[in-house]
């Protein structure tokens, strides 16, 4: 399984590729408004390069639970100048974090070559004509609600059965519009319309996912499940959690882990892929 466009290419059966988090928003759950300076948001992309990322995901709206939505004037205002700076200096790709085409088309324009899509291409219709166009891959991710109403008491029938239907829908969306088959990640949503149970059971059960023949994206990296399961820690006290679920996940079929803290999360990667292939 290669994902090819571009001139970038990455074996995925060979290993783990990590995607770095740069959040240029100033409420991200994690770390908002750490990077919200251009300068400082400049550095941390170069900084996880250097940490062994293989791509750096960009956001300019925070997508935690409750989150207020941003026009998408705002949004490209905030990521168009990192991006413009960062395709000049990076060696890696960059992706771009919006469920709006208007962003994706900015973002695209401006030198990044993967659209991630929390919506899995359903917010805004116009997305994956826009991403058709460009011909780069795009992260189809499983989300119940919207930011603002995820968390409010997401209840399922029958949770990965339900979860298989909106990406085989998102794939299905995909291909009608003309994305290629090969150019598709799925990510089946850790924490976006999820109890902590629902996350342990995506995660216990992801090699289920392995079934739809496509990289799976896989996202734990600090989220409130793991504060949670630790008695309550903040956000910046979750590495280890984080790095427990992300060796699960790599062992049950994640391809690409999203990840704020790359150093830490890349030996892990390393650790587990060697594991998995004894």
């Amino acid at each position: 399984m290669k994902l090819i466009w571009r001139n970038f290419s990455f074996d995925l059966p060979k290993r783990t590729f990590v995607m770095g988090i740069l959040n240029i928003t100033p409420d991200s759950f994690s770390d908002g408004g750490l990077f919200f300076d251009k300068t400082r948001a400049l550095a941390h992309a170069l900084q996880m390069q250097t940490d062994g990322a293989d791509i750096i995901d960009i956001g300019g709206e925070s997508t935690r639970p409750g989150a207020e939505k941003l026009s998408a004037r705002e949004e490209i205002k905030r990521v168009v100048p990192v991006i413009e700076e960062l395709a000049k200096k990076l060696k890696i790709p960059i992706s771009i974090d919006t469920y709006k085409s208007e962003v994706a088309e900015a973002a695209l324009s401006a030198g990044a070559s993967i659209v991630n899509d929390i919506s899995g291409l359903r917010f805004d219709r116009r997305m994956p004509k826009v991403v058709a166009d460009h011909k780069v891959p795009v992260v189809i991710m499983h989300i119940k609600g919207s930011p603002q109403n995820m968390q409010i008491n997401p209840v399922y029938d029958a949770l990965i059965p339900e979860i298989m239907d909106y990406l085989r829908e998102g794939i299905d969306i995909a291909r009608d519009a003309g994305i290629d088959e090969d150019k598709i990640i799925i990510d089946p949503g850790i924490g976006f319309g999820k109890t902590v149970e629902h996350n342990l059971e995506i995660i216990r059960r992801l090699k289920e996912f392995t079934g739809f023949e496509k990289p799976i994206l896989f996202g734990p990296s600090r989220k409130s499940f793991i504060g949670k399961m630790l008695g309550g820690l903040p956000a910046d006290e979750r590495l280890e959690g984080t790095a427990a679920s992300i060796a699960i996940g790599i062992f049950n079929g994640a391809n690409i882990i999203r990840v704020h803290d790359v150093k830490a999360m890349v030996r892990v990667a390393r650790i587990a892929d060697g594991i998995k292939d004894t």
